[in-house]
């Protein structure tokens, strides 16, 4: 457990790299929609070299061809799960510091279970306890920097991600249940699409449109060459490292507390974005509303891994 722990902390660390690079690119000026769609034009090209060279051009072929075979529901995956998700941490990044917008970001939790729900599944009364515990601890962090600025700002910093925290499940749950024969979906069945990185690359050439609508509808400046660093950075720290570290935690689990405890240690994310900011942006520690929100978050998520550990 201490070893899954241990890598599941590591890919936290580099999944912060998000939310600290967004907000640097977002103090410099950078446009939010560079800073959301520059970061998949990149996993793309990354992804389909990494394919290529470790599985051979036969299986990027293969997954060009699954993508077209059914190229609306990727379209439609990859809008909602990342295009959707993405762009809306983005914007938010321009009005609220990297550490609130991971804390907020918790609230997947929550969000996770309402979409799970809506696909026919059930939890423990236990389960939404915890949760709502994590839901408290992300409204007292938001609620006191309201207190600091204007209800525009909060809104315009904290809605985004609440509606983030919805997109990123639900695309990811419309792929796993095509995958299982959900006869409301097209039937997604090829062996290639059963790898989540060739799941991510297909999401990720589904979200195309979405980003090049957006910027047909913002028309953004051209981004600047440290914009273009940055989210090549992003794409590198989260989208490969983290992922491949994150993905590898998961596999090695064997029971259901050891998921749990796996998931849970994505919240570490918030601890490291902080962490990044003061050194980096020489940002204020947070205050002690804000550092108790903290708190609530975190206990809240360790009830859960410990209820989960019990019913294993």
């Amino acid at each position: 457990m201490i070893l899954l722990i241990s890598i599941g902390l590591l890919s936290g660390l580099f999944f912060s790299s998000s939310f600290i690079l967004n907000r640097i690119m977002s103090l410099d000026g950078g446009h939010w929609v560079w800073s959301a769609s520059l970061r998949y034009a990149f996993m793309i090209l990354i992804l389909t070299g990494l394919i290529t060279l470790f599985k051979g051009p036969a299986a990027t072929r293969g997954l060009f061809r699954v993508f077209f075979r059914n190229w609306k529901f990727w379209t439609l995956t990859g809008s909602i799960g990342f295009g959707g998700f993405y762009s809306l941490l983005c914007f938010a990044a321009d009005y609220s510091p990297g550490w609130v917008i991971a804390a907020t970001w918790q609230t997947t939790i929550i969000a996770t279970l309402v979409v799970l729900m809506g696909f026919g599944r059930s939890f423990p009364k236990k389960t939404w306890i915890f949760s709502s515990l994590v839901f408290a601890g992300v409204l007292m962090i938001n609620l006191h920097l309201a207190e600091m600025g204007s209800l525009k700002e909060i809104l315009m910093g904290a809605l985004p991600v609440f509606l983030a925290a919805f997109c990123y499940p639900v695309g990811n749950q419309l792929v796993w249940e095509a995958g299982r024969g959900n006869t409301a979906l097209p039937r997604i069945d090829d062996p290639l699409v059963k790898n989540p990185f060739h799941k991510v690359f297909l999401m990720s050439l589904g979200s195309v449109p979405f980003w090049l609508v957006l910027i047909a509808l913002t028309r953004p400046g051209l981004p600047s060459r440290g914009q273009m660093v940055h989210t090549f950075l992003v794409a590198v720290f989260s989208g490969v490292i983290a992922t491949s570290l994150f993905l590898t935690a998961r596999n090695k689990s064997q029971r259901p507390a050891e998921l749990a405890a796996v998931d849970a240690t994505q919240s570490s994310e918030v601890i490291f974005a902080l962490a990044g900011e003061i050194l980096l942006l020489n940002a204020p520690l947070p205050d002690g509303i804000s550092m108790a929100g903290m708190a609530l978050v975190f206990l809240g998520l360790a009830l859960f891994i410990r209820f989960q550990e019990m019913g294993a």
